[in-house]
């Protein structure tokens, strides 16, 4: 069977400028921004393409241009009350370039004038400031490649205000354009670079804060040999996300008519403030995701489904969902229930096979963001720990150890962090740590979590207790007891 291409598949818009570069070649780009510019130009109003940039040596460029940029999508889900499988090819692609290999293609990107656009989504961790980054290399960190690119553009073209970009980028942090634009003038003053250039970058260029939402399981293993089947042709970046998606861009009005998505009827806001979306968001679907998998994977369950599906973890996160996580929110209490119910609603989407393994990807950066403010809200509210919150801080814990009983956990995280649980379980193990000291150790890192979670009372000692369960009894076992409230009652 023919592998997917343009020679099997036509592609109208390959005639179109590129007008956005971008940073990741990861599934959820491909079915979030990259579909809403294939949406554009199917109606003839964005009219560009997507230049695709690894700068990573495991990625898919290489399948990308062997593909000719072209990809299916899968939506499948709740449409209009309608549970809904459709899909088609995406055709908003160009091309990849592999910094590593390509660093001269990369380069030259800066001299193309159509671009305007750049699109990122390079996880939590990876809008970072790393100062051994300089000017004259190939910088390890994301916004040190963009800073590095932005002088190159502003060089190119003497300063042109004009030859400036609009920055989307889709990091879930707080503040993600402000934050990164912080760095990229943290870079500027290191690289001790022209006073003209931040000039430029503040007057040229518009950082947007966004808010992103699109349950994109990725890559259908389970499915693909139907799949394949049903399409009649072989793609090896097939990506299959929900129905449902939303974009939130905080940023100046002049975007909407440059990225025209409400105009097709896409779920796109332009707004002077995204905070009352994002924090819903980030605390009700995302901190969800994150305080789930590593219980839920634990008890030997693999996909989102089977975690709300199951009465045991089912049990489990509407313990902190309804309990923990909407309580702290400082919205009207109906507004809240019914994000939190259709949120519930979209991890029940049985079409969706959102593995755990996917969401445990960088998962001590993705607690640090979404649940630890949660965390300290309830802490502020209630004046005590919120339990389940800590039952999934212990799983999660126990995950970086880096076994489920005989079954050993790849592991994906930030060098740091993977060295930092190592070290500390392999001195548990050879029994020169206890229990109580690897928690104090752990939870002591403020690089790991951005406070010292050790300080708060209580905190230790419940997940010490509740590490003791799971370690000795299993976390099915030790899950049980929680529920029933016979876990750890004596520290409260």
């Amino acid at each position: 069977m023919e592998q997917l291409s343009a020679n099997i598949v036509q592609n109208e818009y390959e005639q179109y400028p590129e007008r956005v570069i971008q940073f990741g070649t990861g599934n959820f780009l491909r079915a979030f921004l990259d579909w809403q510019v294939h949406v554009m130009n199917q109606h003839q109003l964005f009219r560009g393409r997507i230049v695709v940039v690894q700068s990573t040596k495991s990625g898919t460029v290489q399948t990308i241009n062997q593909q000719d940029g072209l990809y299916t999508i899968y939506l499948q889900g709740i449409k209009e009350n309608n549970p809904v499988s459709e899909h088609e090819v995406v055709k908003s692609i160009s091309r990849g370039i592999n910094i590593t290999s390509e660093y001269e293609e990369y380069v030259a990107l800066a001299s193309n004038p159509d671009l305007r656009f750049i699109f990122s989504n390079t996880t939590e961790a990876g809008i970072s400031f790393h100062r051994d980054d300089t000017l004259d290399k190939p910088q390890s960190s994301f916004p040190g490649k963009l800073t590095a690119f932005l002088y190159k553009r502003y060089q190119v073209f003497n300063g042109d205000k004009s030859k400036g970009f609009i920055i989307f980028p889709c990091e879930l942090i707080e503040d993600n354009g402000a934050e990164l634009k912080r760095i990229i003038v943290e870079y500027a003053r290191l690289w001790k670079l022209d006073e003209a250039f931040i000039s430029w970058l503040n007057e040229a260029n518009t950082f947007c804060n966004t808010l992103v939402d699109r349950i994109v399981p990725g890559f259908p293993k389970d499915s693909i040999d139907k799949k394949i089947t049903e399409l009649g042709y072989k793609d090896e970046l097939i990506v299959v996300g929900e129905q449902f998606h939303l974009f939130v861009i905080e940023g100046p009005e002049y975007i909407k008519e440059e990225f025209p998505a409400e105009l097709v009827g896409l779920n796109v806001h332009v707004v002077d403030d995204l905070r009352p979306f994002r924090l819903k968001k980030v605390r009700l679907l995302n901190g969800a995701h994150t305080l789930m998998s590593p219980v839920a994977y634990l008890i030997g369950l693999n996909t989102v489904y089977e975690a709300v599906t199951t009465e045991l973890s089912k049990n489990f996160i509407d313990h902190v969902l309804y309990k923990e996580i909407v309580p702290t929110l400082p919205y009207n209490e109906q507004e809240v229930l019914d994000f939190a119910n259709d949120v519930m609603n979209r991890f029940k989407n049985p079409f969706i096979k959102h593995y755990l393994s996917s969401i445990s990807l960088n998962s001590i950066a993705k607690f640090k963001a979404r649940v630890v403010p949660t965390l300290k809200d309830y802490l502020d509210k209630y004046e005590t720990v919120p339990k389940g919150i800590l039952f999934s801080l212990s799983a999660l814990l126990l995950f970086y150890r880096g076994k489920r009983e005989h079954e050993e956990i790849p592991l994906v995280d930030d060098e740091y962090v993977i060295k930092q649980f190592h070290n500390a379980w392999d001195k548990y193990e050879n029994e020169k740590l206890s229990l109580e000291q690897v928690v104090t150790i752990v939870l002591s890192d403020e690089q790991l979590w951005g406070v010292d979670l050790s300080e708060i009372n209580k905190l230790v000692d419940t997940v010490t207790d509740f590490l003791n369960r799971m370690i000795e009894k299993g976390v099915q076992e030790a899950l049980i007891l929680f529920l029933k409230g016979e876990i750890n009652e004596s520290v409260y």
